[in-house]
């Protein structure tokens, strides 16, 4: 058996476990990557049992939700932030409902969780115009007001959903396990469907004229408004993390651990494929001048803008949550180290780990 089914077998069996460890009633370890999102004050964690809220300055935990464990609900999905305060967020437990928490708290905002969906949340949300567009794993797109009330019926579009919707401001475009992308208008509902030629763990970056999407095919394909489908790159491996656009530069890496970067103006590579020979599940960051990398193997890299390698750390376990900035720090979290949470600044120096309390 190959490298890249090995890897992907083996983040399939992590994903599979969601509901055998929701019965387990433990918290931390978890058995599953977290969910990770910031603001300039504050991470946002989802490690199983707990959704986490830490300092950036301090790497303290402010708040966790919910005050016990509560052996029916676990998080995985990456946290929403909301300008008006919320954070939505999606258990993939025994049971799932969609929670909506108070930013500077933790307490719930829905007195009433949203629970009409069949199965579990590891997609994120998108709020758009005021309405909530969250994809679930039952296949259905659920759309809810501000208040986590339907505010239409569900749109099916078959297959699994694992990432979050994207918005060019007028259209949505949700990445499917089914092959394909989907693009809704929303003021129908109406949905159009491009066939990817294999299944799209990871939400498309969006451009001004379209989107750009990776999928298992190996392939970055840009797609229209209006569904018309380009092949714009190919890689050596499967494609798992989001693209990462940056005005002509379109950034993506591959199961086998290449990372590209494609001019998508005369559609021509800026560099040979940087080599890491460590797969690359999340998708890459870009911040600054740097281009941040996470590895299976537990290694954050900083590349600069020419592909080269400006340093390399071992953070510890698996990564397979993507980056994330946050003032002058960029956080990991890792799976299966000895924290859930780490630092590290420009320079690759650490400046604090996170370990919940057991």
């Amino acid at each position: 058996m190959n490298t890249k089914r090995l890897i992907v077998i083996s983040l399939l069996a992590l994903l599979g476990s969601l509901i055998l460890s929701a019965c387990t009633g433990g918290g931390v370890p978890s058995n599953n990557w977290h969910g990770l999102a910031a603001d300039a004050e504050r991470a946002y964690l989802s490690n199983g049992s707990f959704v986490y809220a830490i300092d950036v300055k301090t790497g303290k935990q402010v708040w966790q939700y919910p005050a016990e464990v509560n052996s029916e609900i676990m998080f995985y999905a990456t946290p929403v932030l909301v300008s008006n305060g919320q954070l939505l967020i999606g258990s993939a437990g025994t049971t799932h409902p969609l929670f909506s928490l108070d930013l500077a708290t933790g307490k719930e905002n829905w007195a009433v969780p949203f629970t009409n969906n069949k199965a579990a949340w590891q997609a994120s949300p998108l709020v758009f115009n005021d309405k909530i567009y969250a994809p679930n794993t039952d296949g259905f797109l659920y759309i809810l007001d501000m208040n986590g009330k339907e505010a239409a019926d569900p749109i099916e579009l078959g297959g699994a959903l694992w990432s979050a919707p994207t918005t060019d401001g007028n259209l949505l475009y949700v990445s499917s396990l089914d092959h394909h992308m989907h693009i809704i208008d929303p003021a129908n509902d109406t949905d159009k469907s491009v066939d990817l030629g294999g299944a799209a763990p990871s939400s498309p970056a969006v451009a001004s004229d379209g989107v750009y999407v990776g999928s298992f095919a190996s392939t970055v394909e840009f797609i229209t408004p209006n569904g018309k489908q380009k092949t714009v790159a190919k890689a050596e491996n499967w494609i798992w993390g989001s693209p990462v656009l940056d005005g002509e530069t379109l950034y993506y890496a591959d199961l086998k651990g290449n990372i590209f970067s494609l001019n998508i103006a005369s559609g021509k590579q800026n560099w040979d494929a940087t080599k890491k020979n460590d797969a690359v599940v999340a998708s890459l960051l870009l911040h600054g001048d740097q281009i941040y990398v996470a590895t299976e193997a537990g290694n954050l890299i900083a590349l600069d803008r020419e592909g080269k390698t400006v340093w390399e750390k071992t953070v510890g376990g698996n990564l397979y949550t993507a980056p994330v900035a946050s003032g002058a720090f960029i956080l990991v979290a890792p799976y299966q180290a000895e924290f859930a949470l780490a630092a590290y600044d420009a320079d690759g120096k650490q400046a604090w780990t996170f370990t919940p309390e057991k």
